[in-house]
This record gives structure tokens, sequence and C-alpha cells, in this order.
């Protein structure tokens, strides 16, 4: 299994759109608001790097309004 935390810089105005999204996205198992230089923090569990690549790619920056992306990978022990 994989897991990722994909810290995200949102369009100004375009916050909660954006986080309603991204809260219907079934690999997404937790969604946090942010202050500072990211807007958002969700963390991600995959089966496997490739899908979470996949997952980052096609569901999260394809959302309108979302400016960038950094992806943190960790593993589960």
């Amino acid at each position: 299994m994989a897991i990722g935390f994909v810290l995200i810089n949102v369009a100004p105005a375009h916050e909660h759109e954006v986080y309603n999204k991204l809260s219907k996205i079934p690999q997404i198992i937790e969604l946090h608001p942010l202050f500072g230089e990211y807007d958002l923090i969700a963390k991600i569990e995959a089966d496997d790097f490739e899908e979470l690549g996949t997952i980052i790619v096609n569901k999260i920056r394809s959302i309108t309004g979302v400016l960038d992306t950094k992806t943190l990978t960790g593993l589960t022990f």
C-alpha cells in the first residue's frame, strides 16, 4: 500500500469548491484546510505508487482551481 500526503494550492475564492470535489474522491481518506503556504492537505491511500500518481494527476490536479501540488510519500508498517 502507498500513502501520500498532498499539499494543495488553490486559486482565491475556489477553496470551498475544490474542498467539496476532493472530499468525493474515495482514495482521499483525510482532507484538512490549512493556513499558510498551502491551502489544503489530503492524505491518500492507494495500492501502489503508480496508482497514487494517477490519482494526483488525473483526479486532483485536474480540478478547476487547483494551482499547484506537492506530494510527500510514505510507507505503512
